[in-house]
């Protein structure tokens, strides 16, 4: 994608391509992040007191989607009922892992970029070999710190940054 959006000379084309790459971070890294709050928020619910009712699923998915969202975004009352249709709630405690691995592989395209690919090349080579965060140092990941969704956010700001300009250069 970086490549694309570096060489599209094409204004139209290039706003379209940093839209998609902002809406593919929007939807894997906040979108399944807000998912993952939403699970641990459920159970915790349960634990805790022992039942979840359609109303407090509903009015607790409403609360995040605002808070994830805010006022930016037009406030939908349906989109309370949006948790009973995202089958990912009925396999417990792994939507984290989808902006997880998006934040990673963003750091690993980053580092083949500015490195080479022979770390990455080592990665794969181990297959199922240890544990994923254990593999990830190999490619020069270490998901054990903040630094790589922090770098993810960096390459979304920038995305946002660039569009944003692009955008007010044609008013």
């Amino acid at each position: 994608m970086k490549y694309l959006i570096a060489n599209e000379k094409d204004l139209t084309k290039r706003k379209y391509l940093l839209a998609k790459h902002i809406e593919d971070f929007r939807g894997t890294v906040f979108r399944q992040t807000m998912f993952a709050e939403f699970e641990d928020m459920a159970h915790r619910e349960m634990a805790e007191n022992g039942a979840l009712t359609p109303g407090w699923l509903c009015d607790t998915y409403d609360a995040l989607n605002t808070k994830y969202f805010g006022p930016a975004l037009s406030h939908d009352d349906l989109i309370k009922y949006e948790w009973a249709r995202i089958p990912h709630f009925y396999s417990a405690f792994y939507v984290y892992k989808y902006a997880t691995g998006y934040s990673a592989a963003s750091a690993i395209s980053d580092m083949i970029l500015q490195n080479g690919a022979e770390n990455y090349i080592e990665f794969l080579k181990t297959g199922e070999s240890d544990w994923p965060i254990e593999l990830l140092k190999i490619a020069g990941v270490d998901m054990e710190t903040e630094k790589p969704v922090r770098d993810a956010m960096k390459v979304f700001r920038g995305l946002v940054d660039e569009l944003e300009k692009l955008t007010e250069s044609e008013e």
